[in-house]
């Protein structure tokens, strides 16, 4: 395989996670790039990132910059920021892009207007190649060097096969996908999903339950996927009910312990709410099921909730009493 240089934006948790199992690699040059001059230095100097992954060795062989134009030299581009930093990220870097680069989209989030992240880039790089990563995988376990496995979308399944390819190593295994929206949608409601799940855990309502909302969330993933033009089977992988397993059971997920506070009844402005995935895609994908007239129950008790319209267990009485129809 021919040598790519790869440039990864945004110098959070995720986003230096992935440097770093590039890096490690040793296959391509990586270059983490980030806008902050004092930190990007630090990491240079000190080789540790301690706010964002503490106790973890970044790489002799990884490369730091705060310029926006590191990219200028990328062939695979991947931008490493939460959902609502995406399009600013494109508009301050898209500049400095090469013309053959592609741009590799890790977030799992809706934009407000009700658009897939994809729509979002695409309309301010429409002639930049465009793929999603998505799956489980928490930025420790990846940069640890731990088997994490996720999905890697793009419509090109040429470009998907590719870019999984370049991107993929001993320890982080991409499995390419031609089907953008299951792989966007996967990634975006297994977030509100998650919410779902810590606050049944946080009300004490029992693993029951919780296994309850795990299988009938995929079912309103399914639904949604399919009625937006995607794939149902995309969700029954990694981008959906992996990825779902994972921040629906496990306490390093910031969505569960979201709705662990949530269940406890404290209110969700106060636990963090704007900063965390779900809770901003909640009521965009509850618009969502009903701009296409989908059934997601589960989805809009959850921004009903966050939203302060429904207490938890008005919720659960409601979404148990619903008419029961054949699974």
């Amino acid at each position: 395989m021919s040598q790519e240089r790869i440039a990864v934006i945004g110098a959070g948790a995720f986003g230096t996670a992935l440097a770093t199992v590039f890096a490690l690699e040793g296959r391509h040059p990586v270059t983490l790039v980030g806008r902050q001059p004092n930190l990007m230095a630090d990491l240079r100097d000190d080789r540790m990132h301690d706010t964002a992954l503490p106790g973890v060795p970044l790489p002799d062989a990884l490369q730091f910059s705060a310029e926006p134009d590191a990219v200028a030299e990328a062939n695979v581009v991947l931008f490493a920021m939460p959902s609502r930093a995406q399009l600013d990220a494109a508009r301050h870097y898209g500049p400095y892009l090469s013309d053959g680069a592609s741009v590799v989209i890790c977030a799992k989030g809706l934009d407000r207007a009700e658009r897939l992240l994809t729509d979002v880039i695409s309309a301010e790089l429409p002639k930049t190649p465009l793929a999603v990563l998505s799956g489980p995988g928490f930025a420790s376990d990846i940069a640890r060097g731990l088997p994490t496995a996720m999905s890697l979308g793009a419509q090109d399944p040429v470009l998907a096969e590719r870019l999984a390819q370049v991107l993929s190593s001993r320890s982080f295994r991409l499995y390419a996908s031609s089907d953008v929206i299951g792989v966007q949608l996967g990634g975006a409601l297994k977030n509100v999903l998650a919410i779902a799940c810590g606050i049944v855990e946080g009300a004490g309502l029992g693993e029951s339950a919780r296994a309850a909302l795990i299988s009938r969330g995929l079912a309103e993933m399914s639904r949604l996927v399919e009625a937006m033009g995607g794939n149902a089977d995309t969700v029954r992988g990694l981008s959906g009910l992996g990825d779902l397993v994972l921040t629906g059971t496990s306490h390093q997920s910031r969505n569960l312990s979201f709705g662990i506070s949530i269940g406890k009844g404290e209110p969700a402005q106060t636990v963090g709410g704007p900063l965390v995935e779900g809770a901003f895609a909640a009521s965009v994908a509850a618009r969502l099921g009903r701009k296409f007239s989908v059934d997601l129950p589960i989805t809009d008790a959850v921004a009903a909730i966050i939203d302060g319209r429904l207490d938890v267990m008005t919720a659960m009485e409601q979404l148990m009493t619903r008419p029961i129809k054949a699974e």
